[in-house]
C-alpha cells in the first residue's frame, strides 16, 4: 500500500498497534442502575486517567490526539467530549480532541479513524473510545428525524426501531428459531461467569466510585447486567415486547445500559521508541451499509469487505468478537459463514447479551476481550471485532496476534495490508 508520487518521496503507510484498552463496569441504565447520579463524560475520564496510570513509560504530552464516541452528544455527552474529557482528565492542554457517532459503532469508528491517522503519519499516539450514559440519555432521546423518512418510504418504519429490525432477520431466516437465539444467549452468560470466574475480564476493568443519597458510596469493579445461571426455562417465560409472539425478548438480547471505554492506539515506531506493549496490530477495517429494517446483517458485508482487504479468507480467522446487540444478528453473521452455533472461537468470554451494550463504547470492548484472547492463545494469527449498526451498517476491524510465531515475517510478506508500505 506504498504510495510512490512522482517527485519520488515515497509515503508509506505504517503499522498501526492496539498498546492497551480499559473500560468501566457496565451499568443497567436507570434510576436502579450503579450509575445513576454519576455524568457520562466522568466515566470516560476515568478511562483515560487509568490508561495512562498503566502505561508510564507514556508521557501525556505525546498524546496526539484524543477521539470520544457518543451516539446522543447532547447534555454531559456533549461539548466535543474529545477535548473535554482531555482536559478533565488532565492531559496536558496541547493535547486536541473530538467527538464521533456511529451509534453502535462509535468507539469502534474512533478507533479506526484515529489509526488511519496513525497510519498516514499525522499521529503516534492516540487514545479512541467511547460512552453512553443510556439511563441518562435513553436511544433516540431529542433526536427529530426526517419526517421523508417516513412520507417518501426512505426506510421502512421498523428501521427506526431495532428490536423491530431483529425480528425482521428471523422473518428473513427462519432457520433462526427462538429457541436457537435463547440457547445462545444462556452461553453467552454461562461463557462470561466463566470467564469472570478464571479473571479474564478484572484486569482491564476501571473500578468506579460512585455517590447515592441514600447509600452514600459505593466502589463499582464489576459488571451490573449479567445474570449467570440463567436458564433456557426463564428465557422461555419472557414476554416479546417488539411483536406479539415474536422472538426477541429482553433475555436474548442486550439491555440498556452505561458504561466507558478508552484505547491507546500507536504507531509500531512510536510504541517501540516508549516502550508500550503491542497487544494486536492493525491489519485492515471495513464498513458498510445494509438495508436499515435488517440493520443487524451489517456485519456481514463489511466483514467480507475487510477480508478482502487483507487478502484474507474467512478461514483464516482464529478468533471472533461479535456484538450481540441480539442473538438473532450473531447467528445470522455464523450461518451466513457456515459457522457453528457453539464454534470455540467465537466470544469465548460470552458477549454483549450478558455484559451488556452501552452504545458507542462497545467497539473497545470488543478489542479488549480479542487482546486478551491473543496473549492466552498465541496458536491463533488472526481475528475481528465485528458488529451491527443502527440505520443499516456494519462494522468489522481485522487485527493480527503479535504473539503468533509467524507475526516479525508480517511486513515482509503475507497479505495486502497497512504493513505492505513498511519496508519500502
Amino acid at each position: 500500500m506504498s504510495h510512490h508520487g512522482s517527485s519520488g518521496n515515497p509515503r508509506t503507510v505504517r503499522d498501526v498497534v492496539f498498546v492497551d484498552g480499559v473500560r468501566t463496569p457496565f451499568g443497567r441504565a436507570g434510576e436502579k442502575g450503579i450509575y445513576a447520579g454519576t455524568r457520562a463524560d466522568d466515566l470516560m475520564v476515568k478511562c483515560i486517567r487509568d490508561l495512562l496510570r498503566r502505561n508510564p513509560s507514556l508521557p501525556p504530552e505525546r498524546v496526539d490526539e484524543v477521539s470520544v464516541a457518543a451516539t446522543t452528544q447532547t447534555g454531559d455527552q456533549g461539548l466535543t467530549l474529545g477535548r473535554s474529557a482531555a482536559l478533565l482528565a488532565g492531559l496536558p492542554r496541547t493535547v486536541p480532541g473530538f467527538a464521533i457517532d456511529r451509534m453502535c459503532a462509535g468507539a469502534m469508528t474512533a478507533v479506526t479513524t484515529t489509526a488511519s491517522g496513525i497510519g498516514f503519519g499525522a499521529y503516534d499516539v492516540v487514545i479512541a473510545g467511547g460512552v453512553e450514559h443510556m439511563g441518562n440519555h435513553p436511544m433516540g432521546s431529542g433526536a427529530d428525524p426526517n419526517p421523508r423518512f417516513m412520507s417518501e418510504r426512505l426506510v421502512d418504519p421498523a428501521a427506526l426501531n431495532m428490536g423491530n429490525t431483529a425480528e425482521n432477520l428471523h422473518d428473513r431466516f427462519p432457520a433462526i428459531t427462538k429457541e436457537r437465539t435463547d440457547a445462545y444467549a444462556v452461553a453467552s452468560q454461562d461463557k462470561l461467569a466463566a470467564a469472570y470466574g478464571k479473571g479474564q475480564i478484572q484486569p482491564d476493568l476501571v473500578p468506579v466510585a460512585t455517590l447515592k443519597p441514600e447509600q452514600g458510596w459505593a466502589l463499582n469493579s464489576v459488571d451490573e447486567p449479567p445474570r449467570p445461571g440463567t436458564t433456557m426455562a426463564d428465557l422461555a417465560a419472557l414476554r416479546t415486547p417488539f411483536r406479539a409472539h415474536g422472538r426477541v425478548t429482553a433475555g436474548n438480547a442486550a439491555g440498556l445500559n452505561d458504561g466507558a471505554t478508552a484505547a491507546l492506539l500507536a504507531s509500531s515506531d512510536a510504541a517501540a521508541e516508549l516502550g508500550l506493549p503491542v497487544k494486536m496490530r492493525l491489519v485492515s477495517y471495513a464498513y458498510a451499509g445494509v438495508e436499515p429494517e435488517v440493520m443487524g446483517i451489517g456485519p456481514v458485508p463489511a466483514t467480507e469487505k475487510a477480508l478482502k482487504n487483507a487478502g484474507l479468507g474467512i478461514e483464516d480467522i482464529g478468533l471472533f468478537e461479535i456484538n450481540e446487540a441480539f442473538a438473532v444478528q450473531v447467528l445470522s453473521f455464523l450461518d451466513h459463514f457456515g459457522i457453528s452455533d457453539h464454534d470455540p472461537r467465537v466470544n469465548r468470554y460470552g458477549g454483549a447479551i450478558a455484559v451488556g451494550h452501552p452504545l458507542a463504547s462497545s467497539g473497545v470492548r470488543l478489542m479488549n476481550q480479542l487482546a486478551r484472547q491473543f496473549e492466552e492463545d498465541p496458536t491463533v494469527r488472526y481475528g475481528i471485532t465485528t458488529m451491527c449498526v443502527g440505520l443499516g451498517m456494519g462494522a468489522t476491524v481485522i487485527w493480527e496476534n503479535p504473539h503468533h510465531p509467524d507475526y516479525n515475517t508480517a511486513a515482509e510478506s503475507g497479505p495486502e495490508s497497512v504493513t505492505e508500505g513498511a519496508a519500502a
